[in-house]
This record gives C-alpha cells, structure tokens and sequence, in this order.
C-alpha cells in the first residue's frame, strides 16, 4: 500500500472525487478553487479521475497540470494495470455493470503510456493535517479500493474502513472518501467520515448541479458545483456514449439507480 502526505494546511481545502472524464466540470472545479484563493495543493481528489464521460484524456491532463493531489480510484488501478474492466464493484448483471463496457473502453482506447505511468503512481492512501487534525484520504475503502459505503451503511462498516486506515497509516481525526457518488459526512469511532461526492455525475437528485466538500474551520461543508453540463453531455454524445449518463447530466438521475440501496432510490425518497 503506497502512501503519501500531502502536507499541512491551514486554510481551506477543496475536496473533490470522481471527475469521471467530464472535462468541463474539472474545470469549473479548478476555477472556482482558484477564485476562493485556494491552491492546487489544497484541492484534494479521492480518484476516478476518468468514468463516465467523453474526454477521459483532457480530463487527466487537466489535472495533472493543476498539480492537484490525487489518490488512486479504482478506475486509475485498472486502467495503469491494462486490465479489461472498470473494477468497480458493481454487482454482476446490474445495470451499472452493464454500461460500464462502453464508457471503460472509450477510456482505455484514449488514454497513453504517461497517463497510465502516472496512474500506476499515484498513492492508495493520502495524509495531510488541517489545524491540528490529521485526516486520510481514500477512494473507497482501505480494505477494498471499490468498497461502497453509502449515507445508510451501518456503523461497523465504517468502523472497519477506519481500523484499516489505522493500521495502514496510524492515527486519524477525519477520513476523506469518495466512490459511491453521494455525497455525506458521518461520524463514528471519534472519526469525522467526508464523503466529498464526485464532481462528473450529479447524485441522482433531480438536479444537474454535482457536489464537492470544503473543509475549512468546523465541521466540513458539502457544496453544489454549477457547470457547463449541456457542453459536457455534447462530448459524450460526439463519442458515441449514449447510454443514458449523457441524459443523466442534465436530469440529474443515474441510469443505473440499482446500484444503490434500496432506501436511497428516487422511490423511497420520494416516498419519505
């Protein structure tokens, strides 16, 4: 398990996962950090810099360019490692397993030997200390880089993922994460839990705006991200991905809603 620290800071911090290939939501990301003066070293990104969207190559260019931390997402795994999935975790026969061929491909065929070099690089796990706290960054889960862990899992999930990080990077106060696509913070063990969300597909809420964290004094905050989504549907449909994502940029639901547990589906939302 490679590990890396990403230093102290003690202003604010952008927090931010899944930039999933949409160019244009990286760079309003990128943008607004910069207008809120906070640097490239404090905007902090959990992985699956590429998925879903059409520019997986721009998407990572920009990125690196902006010399933005970045831990290792299951996606960036697979992709350094040449293997012929996604590595996501989806269950077998779900719809997300089965759209996933397309969008994995587009980015496999995009991507060259420097994007996968410096995939192949990047650390599992990522530490920074943030006045006088020492958090960990993480895709997932320490256990599994693909692990999902959603607002409603129970305590003792987390509580495993937090004893891993312990035991892999010693002592923390808070755990960055990303991965499942919905944003939340929880606490458990004495652990502040900031699952940032991810900035390329917006959290199946009806709404095309998608979310990132800040984490400056008290408790961290979870803020919409407004982004050129029409633009960033356009790339998707100009590569032939159209199996539903390019909609769900602008209607801000997932084609793929069975991933999610049950109590989280637009069914029983709206029934709550």
């Amino acid at each position: 398990m490679k590990i890396v620290d990403f230093g102290r800071h003690d202003g604010p911090l952008v927090l931010f996962g899944g930039p999933y290939s949409n160019l244009q939501a990286t760079q309003a990301l990128l943008a607004h950090a910069r207008s809120r003066g906070i640097a490239p070293a404090a905007t902090v990104c959990t992985g699956d810099v590429v998925a879903y969207c059409g520019a997986p190559a721009a998407t990572v260019a920009a990125l690196r360019a902006a010399g933005c931390p970045v831990v290792a997402g299951n996606c960036e795994k697979q992709l350094a490692a040449g293997a012929g999935d996604c590595g996501c975790g989806f269950a077998p026969g779900s719809t997300c397993d089965r759209l996933s061929a397309r969008w994995y491909s587009h980015a496999d065929a995009a991507l060259g030997p420097g994007d996968r070099a410096w995939m192949a690089g990047l650390p599992d796990i990522g530490l920074f200390t943030h006045r006088g706290g020492r958090f960990a960054v993480i895709h997932g889960g320490a256990t599994d880089v693909a692990r999902f862990l959603w607002p409603t899992s129970p305590d003792a999930c987390f509580a495993e993922e937090i004893a891993a990080v312990r035991a892999a990077a010693g002592p923390v106060d808070g755990i960055v994460a990303g991965h499942c696509g919905i944003p939340f913070t929880r606490r458990v063990a004495g652990v502040a839990w900031i699952n940032a969300g991810v900035i390329g597909m917006p959290p199946n809420d009806g709404a095309p705006q998608t979310r990132f964290a800040v984490l400056a004094g008290g408790a961290p905050r979870i803020e919409r991200l407004t982004y050129d989504h029409a633009g960033a549907a356009a790339t998707m449909r100009a590569a032939g991905l159209t199996q539903g994502y390019d909609r769900g940029l602008a209607t801000g639901y997932w084609p793929s809603e069975d991933v999610l547990p049950p109590d989280l589906r637009r069914a029983a939302c709206a029934s709550g």
